[in-house]
C-alpha cells in the first residue's frame, strides 16, 4: 500500500499545472487509448515469455495507465482511483455469493453461468448476450458472445460435434465461391470464422491466441524464404512458386528438429 500510494503521489507531480512534466500534461484519456492498447499487448507477450520480471514490469505499465486515466477524472471531480477500487470490490463480492454468502455452486462452469445471471440482473440487460465494445478484436468477441449463449444451454455437446458445423459452412463457402457470389461469400467466411471460433471455445483455447501463434508462425517460416533465397543472391519475386513451396517444406522440417 505504502509504494501504491507513493505511485499516487509521483502521478499528482507530474500533472502538476506550474511544476509538471509537459508532455503529462498534455495527455487527456483520449491520447492515453493507444498507449492502454500497447501496453495491454505487451503484458501478453510477456505471460507468454513466461519471464517473471517482464510480466512484473508490463503489469506496472498497465497500473501507470489505469492510475493516470483515474487522475485525468479527479483533476474533473469525476472520480478517484479509490473510487475505482471500491467499485471492482463491490462487484467481486456481489458475484461471487458462493463465497461471500451462502449460494453453494459445483465447479468453474456453473461459476461463470451464476457470474452472467447476476450480471445480466445488475444491469437490466434486455438480452444473454452483453453489448461488447465495436474495437474488440471479432475472434474473441465470437468466443464470449458463444459462451454466454453457452450458459443457457444455447451449445453443441463437445467440440468434435460443433466441427460439423466447420464441414458445412466450408461446403457454402465453395458453393458461392463456384458461383462467383462473392458478397455471399464473404457471409459464409464470416460464418466459418465463427465455427471455428466455437470449436476453440469447447477446447478452452482462445482463438484469437491461437492465430496470433499461427501469424508469428507463417511469417518465420516466410523469412527463412527470403533469408534462403537472399544466399542464393535472389528474392522472392524472383523464385517461382515450387521453389518458395520447396524452402516453406524444408523450414518446416528443420522447425521440428529443433
Amino acid at each position: 500500500m505504502k509504494e501504491f500510494n507513493k505511485l499516487l503521489k509521483i502521478m499528482a507531480r507530474l500533472r502538476h499545472p506550474q511544476r509538471g512534466c509537459p508532455w503529462d500534461l498534455a495527455q487527456s484519456p483520449q491520447t492515453l487509448k493507444e498507449y492502454i492498447l500497447e501496453e495491454a499487448h505487451e503484458l501478453i507477450e510477456a505471460i507468454d515469455s513466461g519471464r517473471d520480471e517482464k510480466i512484473m514490469e508490463e503489469l506496472g505499465d498497465v497500473l501507470l495507465q489505469i492510475v493516470f486515466l483515474a487522475r485525468l477524472a479527479e483533476e474533473k471531480n469525476k472520480f478517484s482511483i479509490r473510487d475505482v477500487i471500491a467499485t471492482i470490490n463491490e462487484k467481486l463480492v456481489r458475484r461471487h455469493p458462493h463465497i461471500f454468502a451462502r449460494a453453494r455452486v459445483h465447479g468453474a462452469e456453473e461459476v461463470r453461468a451464476n457470474w452472467e445471471k447476476i450480471k445480466m440482473a445488475e444491469k437490466s440487460k434486455p438480452s444473454v448476450i452483453s453489448d461488447y465494445p465495436s474495437t474488440m478484436p471479432s475472434l474473441l468477441l465470437a468466443n464470449r458472445i458463444a459462451s454466454q449463449a453457452s450458459g443457457v444451454g444455447f451449445d453443441w455437446d463437445d467440440a468434435e460435434k460443433a466441427c460439423s458445423k466447420i464441414d458445412e459452412e466450408i461446403e457454402e463457402l465453395r458453393t458461392e465461391i463456384r458461383a462467383g457470389r462473392t458478397h455471399e461469400a464473404e457471409n459464409e467466411i464470416g460464418d466459418l470464422l465463427f465455427a471455428v471460433a466455437n470449436v476453440a471455445r469447447l477446447l478452452k483455447i482462445n482463438p484469437e491466441f491461437a492465430l496470433a501463434r499461427t501469424n508469428k508462425k507463417f511469417t518465420s517460416r516466410f523469412r527463412f524464404i527470403e533469408s534462403e533465397l537472399k544466399k542464393q543472391g535472389r528474392d522472392v519475386h524472383q523464385a517461382t512458386l515450387q521453389e518458395m513451396d520447396e524452402l516453406w517444406q524444408r523450414s518446416k522440417a528443420e522447425r521440428d528438429k529443433s
